[in-house]
């Protein structure tokens, strides 16, 4: 045999030399949940290791991960139930949890890249990202008021933009919004390629924004479709997305990889909190290595084109060193 592939990997110097695929802590970013008060710090029953945090205990957990080489934040309110209403208005209110988070993040850690989401579920009292008449998510008239939370995003310091909520033409909508009131260099990430997935449980839980009725099918994409993918991102890029974004992440690796042979623009992949759940409960049970199965998964999202990986082991996995 002229050709033994198994010369490369036989020792660890050379399968390093060899390696494809490298993640390190520029392709990570951290989903943080923020609560309301002081000196507030609740963990996720369904997240192990994930914690909701009042603004002052986020700005420790943004300074001990800036330490570690962690740059880039995705930031999720928890609203309490008396705030939300129909039109999601307190989600630009100017002194919501929300934008008061992103201005005190921004004022104490400018060098930190901090992500927005805008979609209306966390503040509707209907439990869908978009206003709901007789039954039904109106999308037009939801683009209205995810423009002014993106506006408010930017007026108080958001890096990113990432609208999660699916409503056919926001990125459009957005990026005229911030163009006109001269937030050109505020980037979007969209969320691409949204599937209405069975991991998004224990987020849900976490911000208590699952839906009062119903299910999200009519806007979120249809787990069976790939090519639909492919529309979606198309249009995003053409309205000015600065991202694409697939979520989830593990059961869809195959629409990342298509997206990312299909575009230019960089390609994100949200690793959610159901596959953060379902690999903290195998390792919990012994029947998964916990170093082993992490850094696999995050390989595994960088391999098929993710640039950037949100994914809530990010912190774990810098402080154990394990990249």
């Amino acid at each position: 045999m002229l050709q033994r592939p198994r010369r490369n990997r036989k020792s660890e110097v050379i399968r390093q030399m060899v390696q494809e695929t490298h993640v390190s802590a520029a392709n990570l970013i951290f989903p943080l949940f923020i609560i309301d008060g002081v000196n507030q710090k609740s963990e996720v029953a369904s997240m192990p290791g994930i914690f909701r945090y009042s603004i002052d205990n986020l700005l420790r957990e943004i300074e001990s991960c800036l330490k570690l080489g962690l740059k880039s934040f995705d930031l999720f309110p928890n609203i309490s139930e008396e705030l939300k209403d129909k039109f999601a208005t307190e989600s630009y209110r100017d002194e919501s949890l929300y934008l008061r988070a992103i201005r005190e993040v921004k004022k104490n850690f400018p060098e930190a890249c901090v992500i927005t989401d805008v979609a209306m579920d966390p503040y509707s009292s209907d439990g869908h990202d978009g206003i709901v008449e007789n039954g039904v998510i109106l999308n037009d008239e939801t683009l209205d008021v995810l423009g002014k939370m993106a506006l408010a995003h930017a007026q108080s310091g958001a890096d990113i933009i990432a609208p999660s909520d699916m409503m056919d033409g926001r990125v459009g909508y957005i990026r005229n919004v911030l163009d006109d009131n001269g937030f050109t260099n505020v980037s979007i990430m969209s969320y691409s390629a949204k599937y209405a997935s069975a991991f998004y449980g224990p987020f849900r839980d976490a911000l208590n924004s699952a839906p009062k009725f119903g299910d999200k099918k009519t806007y979120q994409m249809n787990p069976a479709n790939q090519r639909e993918a492919l529309i979606e991102a198309e249009l995003d890029e053409i309205e000015g997305a600065d991202f694409l974004m697939v979520k989830p992440a593990l059961p869809y690796l195959d629409v990342i990889k298509l997206i990312k042979d299909n575009t230019e623009l960089p390609v994100a992949a949200y690793n959610v909190s159901g596959e953060y759940a379902m690999i903290k409960a195998a390792i919990q049970r012994g029947w998964l290595n916990e170093q082993r199965a992490i850094t696999e998964v995050l390989t595994s999202i960088r391999r098929a084109g993710a640039t950037a990986i949100l994914t809530y082991h990010a912190k774990e996995v810098l402080e154990n060193k394990w990249l």
